[in-house]
Parts: C-alpha cells; sequence; structure tokens
C-alpha cells in the first residue's frame, strides 16, 4: 500500500486528515505515533524532524501540514468528494475558511490545553481565559458566517469543514458554545453526524483521558 499516515487518532490535525481519507474511502495505512510504536514514531522523526503531525507519505514522497496534505490527496488520490471546488475564487473562500478553523478556533483552544499541559510560562487559569477570549471572537464571527448554509462554505462539503470538525470538537470542550449560537451549535452537530467525523471520534474515543481541561461526557 502506497499511502501511510503517521498521527495520532485524539490528534485534531490529525482527525481533519482522516475526515478527508474516510470522504472518499481513500484506502491508506495508519501508523500511530505512540510508545506502543517506536518503529512509527523513529520514521516519523526521520522524515519530519519537526515533531509535527500527521505526515503523509505516498511512497517515497513525504506531505506535512494537514491542509496541505488534503489539497495533495485531492491532486494525486482524488475521489468522487471534491474537496477544493473547482473554480478558483470558490476555492479561495474554501481555503480562508480552512485558515480560520485552524487559526482562530483550534490555536485559541491550544491556549488552554498548553497552559494546562505547562507547556507555555502561564498559568492554567490565564490560558483559560484567553482562550475564553478568543474563542468568543471567534464564535460570534462564525454565527453569522454560516447562517443559512448547511456546511462552512454552502451546501457542498469541503476541506473547511475537516478543519471545522476536530476544531469546534475540541473548542466546545474547553469553552462551552452558548445559546447564543444557535446556528454554529447546529453547525457542531451536523459535523457530529457526518459518517468521516463520527468515525474519526469513536477510534479517538479510548484516548479522552489526555484531554487535560477534563473531557465531558457528552459527544
Amino acid at each position: 500500500m502506497s499511502l501511510a499516515l503517521y498521527g495520532h487518532p485524539f490528534s485534531s490535525y490529525t482527525q481533519k486528515v482522516l475526515i478527508a481519507l474516510y470522504e472518499n474511502g481513500t484506502l491508506f495505512e495508519f501508523r500511530c505515533i505512540g510508545p506502543e510504536t517506536p518503529q512509527h514514531s523513529a520514521e516519523w522523526l526521520r522524515r519530519w524532524p519537526l515533531r509535527k503531525f500527521p505526515l503523509l507519505v505516498d511512497g517515497e514522497r513525504s506531505i506535512v501540514e494537514s491542509s496541505i496534505i488534503i489539497e495533495y490527496l485531492q491532486l494525486a488520490h482524488p475521489g468522487p468528494v471534491r474537496l477544493l471546488p473547482v473554480d478558483p475564487m470558490a476555492a479561495l473562500n474554501v481555503r480562508f475558511l480552512d485558515r480560520f478553523f485552524d487559526l482562530h478556533v483550534m490555536e485559541a483552544m491550544q491556549v488552554a490545553v498548553d497552559s494546562a499541559l505547562k507547556r507555555v510560562p502561564i498559568r492554567s487559569e490565564d490560558g483559560l481565559a484567553l482562550a475564553t477570549e478568543r474563542l468568543e471572537r471567534a464564535y460570534a464571527w462564525l454565527e453569522g458566517q454560516l447562517a443559512g448554509g448547511t456546511w462552512a462554505a454552502g451546501g457542498d462539503f469541503t476541506l473547511a469543514d475537516c478543519a471545522a470538525a476536530p476544531s469546534l470538537f475540541y473548542a466546545d470542550w474547553t469553552h462551552r458554545i452558548s445559546e447564543a449560537y444557535p446556528v454554529l451549535s447546529a453547525y457542531r452537530t451536523r459535523l457530529l453526524a457526518r459518517p468521516s467525523f463520527a468515525r474519526a471520534v469513536e477510534e479517538a474515543r479510548p484516548y479522552r483521558h489526555y484531554f487535560p481541561l477534563g473531557a465531558p461526557d457528552r459527544d
């Protein structure tokens, strides 16, 4: 099998790529990175010493960064679900929304996680407060942006939704999406019902104890 994905089921960015693979039924080998699989860790670090996952290997080619991996899959291993529109302007909007979810939702949430894990020199309560402030701004913008559409960029499931699913999943665990954002809350519910993401969520369920803020019983 030529395609192999290095990552971890509980990793948001790994899940983002898994969604794309599952959407198209793409055949691949998942190589989980963890203490039980030192051979996978060694090969991952040999190919990408910056210590970030996921990493996609296609034969002798290594592809990193979740958005780039998904675009690569569409070019090199296309399937029935097109995650980037053909129209350049529509594709640009999808890429913007992809970056919004990664940078303004996922990374905002990560501030709280990193402070709780002592990866950054701020108190956990301060990290949570900063994440809450940033997420509230993102939630408010998304509430208007998503109005009237089924998926992030309109009627079609795209790269933007691959990014949105794990972003909003973990962000809601960090700072609950309130009743003030019914459109956003309904969108998160639709994402959880999407078979590709539902599968990723189930595969990650055994690792919920890793979430340093305490994983809720819901979802």
